[in-house]
């Protein structure tokens, strides 16, 4: 079985990748989401365009097929799809972000772990957070967009490009929400997880599962070993990533899950190292709740929310 997988930062990483193409090929990967990341508090808009520019000269080396729509998708080849991770890209500057579009970005993160012109992460103090001054539970719920992030959310469902709330506060989760419910459109998290099953701030309540699940948005499962378990063994690891897809499907619905690895932006998962387990993973799907089911996790409910987004 073939998948689709919404987020991974191999553009970023220097080295040994985990999402190389050797490994997905490996993994039967038919399509993954590359995001330009930027971590930076400067030139961030220089350094997305330099990274735009990084994942062409990729796809051209790798034999990628860059994808801007649902059509564009060939289904013998390892489709690559633009995105961004963090909105302070654009620095505040709503022209920035057409040329993001132009450039061929079809989805975008709002915040990462910093405040941004845009709006508010889900860490209210990632640095105190970092050092372990702050618990990695305690979530930002009163900031959310600011007003320029409202006119963000409103262009990029004008444009066609996919709002991710992953990394964003509660508050801006509703906030996105309400503009894009009025819009019609749906909105993903592209890398996360369940509240419920591990309390972690990056994770996502109950009603914002639902909340995604009713506008016929998708969650992509992270794979992140500190959002899904305590236990760090390949055995936990595995028994907690079924825990949350369980719980993602009981609570939202067999319509709300999709896969979002965030490979080459964690620390190896002893279960899931890297692409070349993800049949490992979709044999545990299919275990759990069937292949019909399990189509839709690996590629046609993020299928659904790329069509009706961007075409």
């Amino acid at each position: 079985m073939t998948y689709f997988d919404l987020h991974c930062d191999a553009l970023t990483q220097t080295g040994r990748l985990q999402a190389s193409k050797h490994n997905l090929e490996a993994g039967k990967c038919a399509l993954q989401c590359f995001a330009a990341f930027i971590s930076a508090r400067e030139n961030r808009y220089r350094i997305a365009l330099d990274l735009c520019n990084l994942f062409e000269e990729r796809c051209a080396s790798e034999g990628y097929h860059p994808v801007l729509r649902a059509k564009d998708l060939q289904y013998n080849a390892i489709n690559a799809l633009l995105t961004v991770e963090e909105g302070g890209a654009i620095e505040g500057d709503i022209k920035k972000l057409g040329t993001l579009y132009r450039k061929g970005v079809r989805m975008m993160t709002l915040t990462w772990n910093y405040p941004n012109e845009i709006g508010y992460p889900n860490f209210p103090d990632y640095e105190g957070m970092k050092s372990g001054r702050t618990a990695l539970t305690v979530r930002e719920t009163e900031r959310g967009l600011t007003q320029f992030g409202a006119e963000v959310v409103e262009t990029m469902n004008g444009l066609g490009m996919i709002v991710d709330v992953s990394h964003g506060s509660d508050k801006l989760f509703s906030d996105v929400s309400e503009i894009c419910k009025k819009n019609g459109k749906p909105f993903v998290a592209s890398h996360s997880c369940a509240n419920t099953v591990q309390n972690c701030a990056r994770n996502l309540s109950d009603a914002q599962i639902k909340t995604l699940a009713d506008c016929g948005g998708v969650i992509g499962l992270n794979f992140c070993a500190d959002f899904l378990s305590d236990n760090q063994s390949a055995e936990g690891q595995r028994a907690a990533i079924l825990a949350h897809a369980r719980h993602i499907v009981n609570t939202g619905g067999e319509n709300v899950l999709a896969i979002g690895s965030d490979f080459d932006g964690i620390p190896e998962n002893p279960y899931l190292k890297n692409p070349s387990d993800m049949p490992k993973f979709l044999e545990l799907m299919t275990a759990e709740f069937g292949s019909f089911i399990t189509e839709k996790i690996a590629r046609t409910n993020f299928l659904r929310v790329f069509e009706e987004v961007c075409g």
